[in-house]
């Protein structure tokens, strides 16, 4: 299952608890693609270890952390005038918007292997 936008990077804290975190950053064209890739993550980690998400500390296997952001940008023309020493300063159109998501998946060491395996992480 190989994922086109969600890059996973792998941490582990001194408990052996894993965490995979990914960022996509795409315009708005590859939105639903970003999306359908969230959900085929969660949905393999609801499969594959069902009813026990939930904190590691709380005796759960897996848990995970999602939020997203819709950025806009717009340019600005800045000029220096030598003779005043001023600037000038004139905006843009605004751009079209960036879409950012961040995904953070922890889980046991368990959790952490299927997962790796599931979508071919090394």
């Amino acid at each position: 299952m190989a994922l086109q936008y969600l890059s996973f990077d792998y941490s582990e804290d001194p408990e052996g608890v894993g965490s995979f975190e990914a960022v996509a950053s795409t315009w708005p064209e590859q939105v639903a693609a970003v999306h359908a890739e969230i959900v085929r993550v969660l949905s393999w980690a609801h499969q594959a270890f069902p009813d026990t998400r939930g904190p590691v500390a709380d005796g759960g296997d897996w848990d995970y952390d999602l939020h997203a952001a819709r950025e806009f940008t717009q340019p600005e023309q800045m000029d220096y005038d030598a003779a005043t020493c001023t600037l000038a300063i004139r905006a843009g159109s605004a751009g079209k918007p960036r879409h950012t998501v961040t995904l953070l998946v922890s889980g046991t060491g368990e959790f952490c292997s299927a997962f790796r395996q599931a979508f071919g992480l090394e």
